[in-house]
């Protein structure tokens, strides 16, 4: 794949992101046993109500979202995104919270 064709798709998102409402329809449930499980090995109940996975699996969905049009908003300086870029990122909001 081409540099251009990459950066003129990663503009389309980032523009379809900017949206008051979001334009694609995603898979419902897809994280849901492994959130059971992280939330179980956090000291949730073993079996955690639906409404509570369903919730956590939107602000997951949400948060790595967010940091991946952030990721690109850095990556289009340089023109291509990079695993560092991500790393940055975590860093900064790491940072920001301690």
């Amino acid at each position: 794949m081409s540099n251009s064709a990459s950066g003129s798709s990663s503009k389309t998102r980032v523009g379809l992101s900017q949206q008051s409402e979001p334009t694609f329809k995603r898979k419902r449930a897809v994280f849901q046993k492994d959130l059971q499980h992280m939330m179980y090995g956090f000291g949730d109940d073993p079996n955690p109500l639906p409404e509570t996975v369903a919730l956590v699996e939107d602000i997951v969905v949400e948060y790595v979202t967010d940091l991946v049009h952030k990721a690109q908003d850095i990556a289009s300086k340089r023109g291509k995104l990079l695993t560092e870029d991500f790393l940055y990122l975590v860093r900064k909001v790491l940072s920001s919270v301690m």
